[in-house]
């Protein structure tokens, strides 16, 4: 809790009477502060009246207000308010309605109790954290990285040095590095601040574009110099004449075509497809690669000459596993980014967040880590990126800190499955056996469950199905094939459990 002497605050709209008796019962078991509402009408009101509740959990069908308009109403008054939704009817509608206005989460009715605490738990963990993010400082002004290149590292630094040492001159520049690093960003960096950047700037993807189409790509083509060749088109050392030519995945590059590349670097000389005149261009080259071009070299995949002429200087573009420091910087620019585009409202990372991003190894480097911030920036129900909107693979099994003093840890509901069985035996035997009682037997059994739920590492599966199986043996007057059925099992199963 957030405050040992205020417990957080859930506030319950439903306008069945029994199960907001249900779920408080349950939710009153960790001691969180529980109040009611019996209309969506008289839910939205004490909303807007305050104090705002740490959560809501609000049901959609309901007389009179809806629990979506209930929603709607919610969130425009308080934004930042944490809402679940509880349906009996989990259809599409209800969960694209659920989240389209802002719910945190949905449960469905009946309610499995264990799933109800943990999803509470979680759900105040996030309203925990989107308090802690507070005044949030971005770490980057995003109209200082125009190049979109950002990064404050030692090896980030000698990427920015080497840029501006060869913007004043049409040296040949090979850029290396894995995929999704930024050799590209570097490449038009490099054009900017040359005395070509009036000039066109033309990408070519080498790896996208069949060995039988690259050469017309780059150099055009005659008409008829080919079946479909229909007319005369220019290729891109033409188009960019003047300007820069960024060949991207130069190592993929055929070596029929490396040697036309050879020519274009020697003497400024192209040839058109099924053409005879010699055309002269003024382009200056820049190359990248993820590629190992020494270890192509060595086995003949990769022209040596041209690998020299290619190679005068190089940029190596360090992977972001290599920079870690440099995370929280690009997750800024990003998000900034993204607001400036109108793609995404979100500019804030919780700390918790921003740990889990600064730690992983990012296979994927910038690229994939833009695509993350986007993805998370998108499902982000607040005005903050929590743990919980980063996809599953980035989060792994990241232990998620205990709301407060008296909460269990978050991680303690890897034993829901169990918990929840054992509440499903509890109530299936207590409704079929306890016919004097079922209402005083179900209390008594979810207050063994609930007491066993507090003790730590006690498990709770065994002890209450032991007890029920016991008691739906005794209940059927020792008849196996009845208990069996009353206990949703086959009667070799129940001879197991028995024997056990």
């Amino acid at each position: 809790m957030t405050d040992s002497a205020k417990p957080p605050t859930i506030l319950v709209i439903d306008d069945d009477a029994e199960i907001r008796y249900s779920l408080t019962r349950v939710l009153s078991s960790r001691k969180y502060q529980v109040i009611e509402a019996a209309s969506g009408e008289q839910g939205v009101a004490m909303v807007k009246k305050g104090p705002a509740p740490d959560l809501i959990f609000l049901d959609v069908r309901m007389g009179g207000m809806s629990g979506i308009e209930a929603l709607q109403h919610i969130r425009s008054a308080n934004p930042k308010q944490l809402v679940v939704l509880m349906t009996a009817f989990g259809t599409a509608q209800t969960a694209i309605e659920a989240m389209k206005y802002g719910a945190f989460d949905y449960v469905m009715k009946p309610f499995d109790p264990a799933k109800v605490l943990a999803l509470a738990e979680n759900a105040l963990k996030a309203h925990a954290d989107l308090r802690a993010v507070g005044d949030y400082k971005p770490t980057v002004n995003i109209d200082d990285y125009r190049e979109g290149i950002v990064g404050s590292s030692s090896a980030m630094q000698e990427v920015f040095k080497t840029i501006g040492q060869v913007t004043a001159s049409d040296v040949t520049v090979m850029i290396t590095g894995e995929s999704g690093t930024g050799k590209e960003l570097v490449a038009r960096s490099i054009w900017k601040h040359s005395h070509r950047a009036t000039k066109p700037f033309i990408a070519v993807n080498c790896a996208a574009i069949p060995d039988n189409l690259i050469e017309s790509e780059l150099f055009g083509h005659e008409k008829g110099s080919f079946t479909g060749a229909t007319g005369q088109r220019l290729g891109k050392f033409e188009l960019c004449d003047g300007g820069t030519i960024f060949l991207d995945e130069i190592g993929d590059m055929a070596l029929a075509t490396q040697t036309k590349i050879l020519r274009v670097l020697q003497a400024g000389e192209i040839q058109r497809v099924g053409g005879t005149e010699t055309l002269k261009v003024d382009v200056r080259i820049l190359a990248a690669t993820n590629k190992d071009l020494e270890e192509m070299v060595k086995a003949k995949t990769f022209r040596e000459d041209l690998y020299y002429r290619l190679n005068v200087v190089r940029i190596r573009m360090p992977a972001l596993r290599d920079r870690g420091d440099d995370v929280p910087q690009i997750v800024d620019f990003c998000l900034q980014s993204l607001v400036k585009q109108k793609k995404a409202r979100v500019a804030k990372v919780s700390p918790e967040a921003m740990a889990v991003l600064a730690r992983h190894n990012w296979p994927g480097n910038v690229r994939e880590l833009e695509n993350v911030i986007y993805r998370s920036a998108v499902i982000a129900q607040g005005d903050a990126i929590l743990v919980k909107d980063l996809p599953a693979e980035i989060r792994g099994t990241i232990a998620v800190e205990p709301v407060g003093a008296s909460s269990p840890p978050f991680e303690q509901t890897k034993t829901a499955a169990a918990e929840s069985a054992a509440l499903a035996t509890a109530k299936v035997v207590a409704d079929s056996v306890a016919a004097g009682e079922p209402a005083l037997s179900l209390e008594r059994a979810l207050d063994f469950v609930h007491a066993q739920l507090a003790k730590s590492g006690e498990p709770v599966l065994p002890r209450v199905e032991d007890e029920m199986v016991r008691r739906a043996v005794a209940a059927a007057g020792d008849d196996l094939a009845a208990a069996a059925k009353v206990l949703g099992l086959t009667k070799a199963v129940l001879q197991k459990k028995l024997k056990s």
